[in-house]
């Protein structure tokens, strides 16, 4: 009942026009939000509204949810799919947003900036989601991380594998995405600057995340270092961002002014 319910809300979001007003917290917060064109703009903003509209928001340590936290959230979460058809976020039933970093009575005290629990519950230090987005090339977003930990945990469980589209394409991904995490294994504690960082190497559920941050915000280095592992994330989000940010590069030259 629950899954007739939530696609009936999902295609009355669908239905509904996107604000005037979350195009500028876009504009404002969200620098790739700017790259975006044509059908990949229509794209990520249905993502973006169904997601908003339909999952629930939960302040947290003193955080109040207004349309700007909620719209910024979205765009991070929809970023990852607008490409992908269908809803994959469909177990996820709560977002919850502090106002900063926060610490987990479970671990000691850890200082977190975002965590995952299973494919129901993500959350979010709203200043590292802003820090995240503001810094689109330093290979480090917390936002990214923790929906990429969610749509690995949709089939059930964290292991680094979300769900493919056919069974033809997991035969590669485990080969290449076991390659890259063997081979950053390998590196921790060493010197020298890394395309991955090294958290990814504590686990396959990990690396997944910390391989879809440098697959949105370093892909031309990834595709260098870890060809393969860009390759089956390429086929996975269904975008080449390298081609896509030389187009938007190209785009850019073209449109300069000429001097003279």
């Amino acid at each position: 009942m629950f899954f007739v319910v939530d696609f009936v809300r999902r295609k009355l979001a669908a239905r509904e026009v996107f604000p005037e007003s979350w195009r500028i917290v876009l504009r404002k917060r969200v620098p790739f939000y700017r790259g975006l064109s044509g059908d990949e703009r229509e794209r990520f903003e249905l993502k973006l509204k169904v997601f908003a509209r339909t999952k629930p928001f939960c302040g947290a340590g003193g955080m109040v949810i207004d349309e700007e936290v909620k719209v910024v959230v979205s765009a991070a979460a929809a970023r990852l799919v607008m490409n992908i058809p269908g809803e994959h976020y469909q177990r996820l039933n709560e977002i919850v947003v502090y106002p900063s970093h926060y610490k987990h009575e479970d671990k000691k005290g850890a200082v977190i900036f975002g965590e995952a629990f299973g494919p129901g519950v993500v959350v979010l230090s709203y200043d590292a989601v802003l820090h995240g987005l503001s810094n689109p090339h330093d290979g480090h977003d917390t936002a990214t991380h923790e929906f990429a930990h969610a749509l690995d945990a949709a089939d059930g469980g964290f292991d680094g594998t979300p769900e493919l589209p056919t069974m033809a394409a997991y035969a590669p991904w485990a080969k290449h995405m076991a390659e890259g995490f063997a081979s950053l294994t390998r590196r921790v504690g060493r010197k020298g600057r890394r395309v991955l960082r090294d958290y990814g190497a504590t686990n396959e559920a990990e690396f997944f995340a910390v391989a879809t941050e440098a697959f949105f915000e370093k892909p031309a280095q990834l595709r260098s270092t870890h060809p393969g592992v860009y390759e089956v994330l390429s086929r996975y989000y269904r975008v080449d961002p390298v081609t896509v940010a030389a187009k938007t590069a190209g785009g850019r030259q073209a449109a300069r002014p000429r001097s003279g």
